[in-house]
């Protein structure tokens, strides 16, 4: 039997439809900011820079703030650090360049500045899924990772399981390895309590 005129058309007019389903990824970025911004405050920034983190996916967790003494160039006041797992579907190189548009948002100059000196935003790729990027201006993992209690004190109140996939190490171990060995740089990393940045999920 011959299906109707009026349901053949009313099937065609809708047909069914397919969800588009977007690969995620789940990227760790590195906070840090030393110097107030329009924003107020370096805690003030980071709190603000978060929730610009927002558009490029969702914040699924982050770790407690910490103060931590400046690298290099001590002349400058101390950092406070943190770091975000952010899910997002951006590609590495994209999800930098948004980052780095961020940084410009609060102040941030990369062209105007002393090698490890003070700034106003900071945020690093410090692990991309388990991907392993060389590229100009890109290095996934972050390639001092393994040697800054500042940034692996807080990714392991994050994510102590995650693996650095250029050692195939835990951050929990590497963290552990660090705290035995002298290549941490750094000096004291301090959880402190703020007044505008929440840490959690």
């Amino acid at each position: 039997m011959l299906p109707e005129p009026g349901r053949q058309a009313s099937r065609l007019a809708h047909p069914p439809q397919r969800a588009t389903m977007m690969r995620m990824h789940t990227a760790y970025i590195g906070m840090g900011a030393n110097l107030p911004s329009h924003a107020g405050s370096p805690e003030a920034t980071l709190a603000r820079a978060a929730v610009q983190l927002e558009s490029l996916g969702q914040v699924r967790h982050r770790s407690s703030l910490y103060s931590t003494e400046p690298i290099g160039f001590a002349q400058q006041p101390h950092f406070l650090n943190t770091v975000v797992a952010l899910e997002t579907d951006h590609s590495p190189r994209a999800l930098l360049d948004a980052l780095q548009a961020i940084e410009v948002l609060f102040g941030r100059d990369r062209s105007d500045g002393v090698d490890n000196g003070p700034r106003t935003l900071d945020l690093d790729i410090l692990l991309f899924d388990d991907l392993i990027v060389h590229e100009p201006g890109l290095e996934i993992p972050h390639p001092r990772l393994a040697e800054r209690a500042f940034v692996l004190v807080p990714l392991s109140e994050v994510a102590p399981h995650a693996i650095d996939p250029q050692t195939q190490k835990s951050i929990g171990l590497l963290l552990r390895d660090l705290h035995s060995s002298a290549m941490s740089h750094g000096g004291a990393v301090v959880p402190i309590h703020g007044r505008f940045w929440r840490a959690g999920r």
